[in-house]
């Protein structure tokens, strides 16, 4: 079986702009970079886990997310890494769009996209981890079995605590959750 880490998108493996769809504004992290070929260089499949409500709340339409997914991956292309997979939940309870307005199970922080993601690409969850910026991002992770960073960069602004939002880690970018990982994985 294979290991992996799902990113969260916003505010993790991009600057968050809220709703954005418009590719010329997705860039990467710039502490980001190097961790991720770390992470891929020691097996890890890289791949997206990413709510984009925006879809249910009516901003825009679902298959503008192609452009976005294309635009993430040119930039993996052009830094040397190769992105797995990119999974996204368009949905949200409060939505506008009826047919996206509905409680499911692959909206962080259930485990759905990670469930997903594993049966389609042969993960073993036990053996990865999720990284996001908001405690909901943990919680997906921890619920689909896996270990878990939070990414401290401020973006969390509820810290509900809960059974499942406790991350394994919490660092302040991708390049530290790396150093953390692999030092823990080789410990």
């Amino acid at each position: 079986m294979n290991k992996a880490v799902f990113l969260d998108k916003d505010g993790t493996l991009i600057p968050d702009i809220p709703y954005n769809i418009d590719a010329d504004l997705i860039t990467l992290q710039p502490d980001a970079v190097d961790g991720l070929k770390r992470l891929q260089n020691d097996g890890y499949q890289l791949i997206i886990i990413s709510n984009q409500s925006g879809v249910a709340r009516g901003f825009f339409k679902e298959d503008s997310l192609l452009a976005v997914e294309d635009r993430v991956r040119e930039l993996f292309d052009f830094n040397g890494l190769f992105l797995s997979g990119f999974y996204y939940c368009p949905h949200h309870p409060s939505g506008s769009v009826s047919a996206y307005a509905i409680n499911c199970d692959c909206r962080k922080p259930m485990p759905g996209m990670l469930i997903k993601a594993a049966a389609e690409h042969n993960i073993d969850l036990t053996i990865s981890w999720m990284i996001g910026d908001i405690l909901n991002d943990v919680e997906a992770g921890n619920r689909a079995n896996c270990q878990t960073v939070l990414i401290d960069n401020g973006n969390e602004t509820e810290w509900v605590k809960g059974d499942y939002r406790e991350p394994t880690i919490i660092c302040r970018c991708i390049n530290d959750a790396a150093d953390e990982i692999l030092t823990k994985v080789m410990a």
